[in-house]
């Protein structure tokens, strides 16, 4: 038999076997330029939402008043039913109103009680205020108010203030008649001393009409007839209980006075009231003459 010629082996490329890429990681590299940059600025808008869902995490309050103002926008959700107020007596209506600043019928998540709370205590009639909001539709402020003391006169001009002297009201003054009345520089702080001493003695407070602070030292009382009783510097609390103890033994203050000075210790200086000068008698008409003959 004839012998197979042998088959010969298949010759190897030297170089390196390729295949063919695919269309799309061709059309990938030749928009790898454009799309570099497109994939860095959604990364960044990524980083940023991510960052503005922590705050909202760390800050509910910043939660909530977002979706408040959702709320108010789209035209619905929750409205002020119920305003409860606790410990406003002397603080006018209309200064409480606004500075609170809601009002039934409002939408109860667009209001701050935070900002609320801020605005009754910048008010010269609040101490300190608490202010709630209750779900669907209720506000609860409590205020501790600065107590109306006394009616300051000063330069022709009339303000109520509180114990410390703090200015409270300068328009509406005469809804506050019953208040003692301080007159003078100086009167307004340091006038609490002297009320709390007059009302030592109840006899002379129901007839003084003023408290007169004089050089900023010392005080006169303008008593309701027109007397006045000067009282020392620094011993106050001294001379008032003598001015009762006359009043009490010799009725002191009854009489025909328009001064009584009690500045030295060991004397008293009473000065009496001006006497009218006599009215002339009115020229009297001579007499008729008799027509008789």
């Amino acid at each position: 038999m004839a012998r197979e010629p042998a088959k010969r082996p298949r010759e190897r490329s030297s170089g390196p076997s390729e295949k063919r890429p695919s269309p799309l990681r061709l059309w990938l590299r030749r928009q790898r330029g454009m799309l570099r940059p497109a994939a860095l600025g959604m990364a960044a808008v990524a980083v940023i939402a991510l960052l503005g869902v922590a705050v909202i995490a760390a800050d509910p309050a910043a939660r909530l008043h977002m979706a408040a103002n959702a709320v108010s926008r789209s035209g619905f959700g929750f409205t002020v039913q119920e305003l409860r107020v606790e410990g406003r007596e002397y603080m006018p209506a209309e200064v409480f109103e606004t500075a609170l600043g809601v009002s039934i019928g409002d939408q109860t998540l667009g209001f701050d009680p935070a900002a609320a709370r801020a605005r009754l205590e910048a008010s010269a009639w609040v101490e300190n205020a608490q202010v709630e909001r209750h779900l669907p539709g209720t506000i609860i402020v409590r205020i501790s108010e600065r107590r109306a003391f006394a009616i300051w006169q000063h330069r022709e001009r009339f303000a109520v203030i509180d114990r410390d002297g703090k200015v409270l009201e300068t328009r509406n003054v005469m809804a506050f008649g019953a208040l003692p009345l301080l007159v003078g520089t100086g009167a307004d702080s340091a006038g609490a001393a002297m009320i709390d001493l007059l009302r030592t003695q109840p006899d002379i407070a129901a007839r003084v009409q003023a408290a007169v602070r004089v050089a900023e030292r010392r005080w006169n009382l303008r008593l309701h007839n027109g007397m006045d009783v000067m009282l020392p510097e620094g011993h106050e609390a001294a001379a008032l209980q003598r001015l009762a103890e006359l009043q009490a033994r010799e009725r002191l203050l009854d009489r025909p006075l328009q001064l009584v000075d009690m500045r030295l210790p060991d004397r008293l200086v009473l000065r009496p009231q001006p006497v009218a000068a006599p009215q002339p008698a009115p020229p009297q008409a001579p007499p008729a003459r008799s027509t008789r003959g």
